[in-house]
């Protein structure tokens, strides 16, 4: 059974080259264009792993982040998540820990533009640590 990957990105262009690249290497993939489509892909489909984007219209990754925290998502928390921005880690970092008050509780963080051989390094990583 193929691993599941819900992708949450704005942009259709990013999730089409997610997609191609992902699928390339036998996963499944379940797209969602903002936060909102986020929340209700994964309790619809309940991946593997998510592809997080955050910087969206709606409810943007920091605001998923925020939600998952909460008692409702218990049961995805085991979910690792992986980020894919164009912010750079250390101020997306502080961005949260300054909201927040929280430490930036993610299982990896990948720039944009995507680079095929570190995202799908970085997802084996993960899954293989999920089981």
């Amino acid at each position: 059974m193929p691993h599941k990957i819900l992708m949450v990105d704005d942009d259709p262009d990013i999730r089409e080259v997610l997609k191609m690249i992902l699928e390339s290497q036998g996963y499944q993939t379940v797209s969602a264009s903002d936060g909102i489509e986020c929340m209700a892909a994964l309790r619809a489909e309940n991946p593997d792993l998510i592809i997080l984007d955050l910087l969206m219209p709606k409810m943007d990754g920091f605001a998923v982040l925020k939600e998952l925290r909460e008692e409702k998502w218990a049961q995805y928390r085991q979910i690792p998540i992986l980020i894919l921005s164009s912010i750079r880690e250390g101020a997306a970092r502080r961005r949260w820990e300054l909201e927040t008050a929280l430490e930036l509780d993610v299982d990896d963080y990948i720039d944009k533009p995507i680079e095929p051989e570190v995202l799908l390094k970085s997802i084996e990583r993960l899954l293989s640590k999920k089981k």
